[in-house]
């Protein structure tokens, strides 16, 4: 060991995992059990205990997951776990309003018979997806999680990269993952830097109960203020995901439950009857960023660390699982074929494959936003018409459903049900 090599040698003698991944929520976890299931070994860092994590009471947070997001979630291995728990997406209707006036003339009705693949996606609470992905990297030996921990420094260098933890820990990988939110830690450390700005609204999100069924119909309603998403969940019960401006989202949220309904109920409508919350209320400020580069020496960005957009189209989580498909591919492909998986050439191929995606998503769904988040009328009447009109034509109405569900693109192979 006495030659000046020796420095390195001991660096990769000591690595924990091949892959070192910062953030534990969704994408993390996904990442890890892609990533495992292609040979490599992982170590997830989450910043939250794993008793936070796996709480099992319903505090009415959902997903919307999209077709082709639910074949990769199948392929690495959690999906017959969670189908029993969802709620199949069999219908989208999107129409533009007011409160308290009800839905305009024209709107967009997508149905899930127009294709041949089933429902367009799937609705899924939060517990159930997150137990199910601490139960399946328990499971897998190749996957080592580090619960309540946060990273304070990263060390790329020329055989790998050094993490230390708040703790005085430290860990050592071939790639470094940030799947660590749109205030990425991982992103910042590494200089790279976001575009972006802040929409002047808020989520604010919740679940309710209902009188009558849904059947399985997700409805968005387009107001001057932001959309209104109602997005069914087994049984009576919808997840709701409201933007208003930041001053009507602060004076609703502060309000108590029965003044909180008050002010969805005529937003809402009377369609689905009488309405009780169930769950937590949740208020998220809704902005747009992006990463300025999606890859740095030894390092890659996913999901929000990466591209932070508009919950309008429901994609956010889904763009995400699309980053753990396209990573997990490259890295595994790359490692079958002998080549040092941490190169920066390697890691530019998932950038080149994810950049153009996620940012033609990120411009769509702040056009849409910007569209539809006004009262001016000329622009009212235009968009009216707009969605008359590709309602009324069968092709382009099926093209519209296809890319709710996740079907178009460049797909990774876990998108399309197939393993790694």
């Amino acid at each position: 060991m006495d030659n000046p090599a020796r420095a390195a040698i001991l660096r990769d003698m000591e690595r924990n995992s091949d892959i070192l991944i910062v953030g534990g929520g969704l994408n993390g976890p996904a990442l890890a059990l892609a990533l495992a299931q292609g040979g490599l070994t992982v170590t997830v860092i989450d910043a939250l205990p794993e008793a936070a994590r796996a709480e099992d009471r319903f505090d009415g947070r959902a997903y919307a997951l999209a077709l082709a997001s639910t074949r990769l979630l199948r392929a690495i291995g959690i999906w017959d776990k969670l189908h029993n728990r969802s709620q199949p997406i069999l219908e989208i209707v999107a129409s533009d309003g007011r409160a308290g006036e009800g839905p305009a003339p024209f709107f967009l009705d997508f149905h899930h018979g127009e294709i041949e693949e089933g429902p367009m996606g799937y609705m899924l609470e939060d517990r159930y997806l997150r137990r199910a992905f601490l139960d399946a990297m328990a499971a897998d030996p190749r996957i080592t999680t580090i619960s309540g921990e946060t990273v304070i420094a990263q060390a790329p260098d020329a055989t790998g990269v050094t993490v230390t933890l708040a703790s005085g820990r430290t860990l050592r990988g071939l790639v470094l993952v940030g799947c660590d939110g749109r205030r990425s830690g991982t992103a910042e450390r590494a200089g790279i830097r976001r575009t972006g700005w802040d929409y002047g609204q808020t989520a604010l999100v919740c679940a309710i109960a209902h009188e009558h069924p849904h059947n399985g119909a997700a409805h968005q309603f387009f107001m001057p203020s932001g959309p209104l998403a109602i997005l069914p969940l087994p049984g009576n019960r919808c997840s709701i995901v409201w933007s208003e401006t930041h001053a009507n989202a602060a004076a609703i949220q502060a309000l108590d439950d029965a003044g909180y309904l008050a002010a969805l109920r005529p937003r809402f409508g009377d369609f689905l009857g009488e309405i009780a919350l169930e769950g937590d209320r949740f208020a998220y400020p809704l902005n747009l960023t992006l990463a300025n580069a999606f890859v740095a020496p030894r390092i890659a960005l996913l999901g929000d660390a990466a591209h932070g957009v508009h919950p309008i189209a429901g994609q956010g989580l889904n763009l995400g699982l699309r980053d753990v498909g396209a990573l997990a591919q490259v890295l595994v492909e790359a490692k079958r074929r002998g080549e040092e998986i941490g190169a920066i050439d390697v890691l530019e191929r998932y950038q080149t494959w994810r950049r153009f995606d996620t940012t033609l998503m990120a411009v769509g769904t702040d056009a849409v936003n910007k569209l539809f988040s006004n009262d001016n009328p000329i622009l009212r009447l235009g968009r009216d018409l707009g969605m008359g009109a590709v309602n009324a034509l069968p092709a382009l109405r099926r093209r519209f459903i296809r890319e709710a569900a996740g079907l178009t693109g460049d797909l990774p192979r876990l998108m399309t049900g197939r393993p790694l």
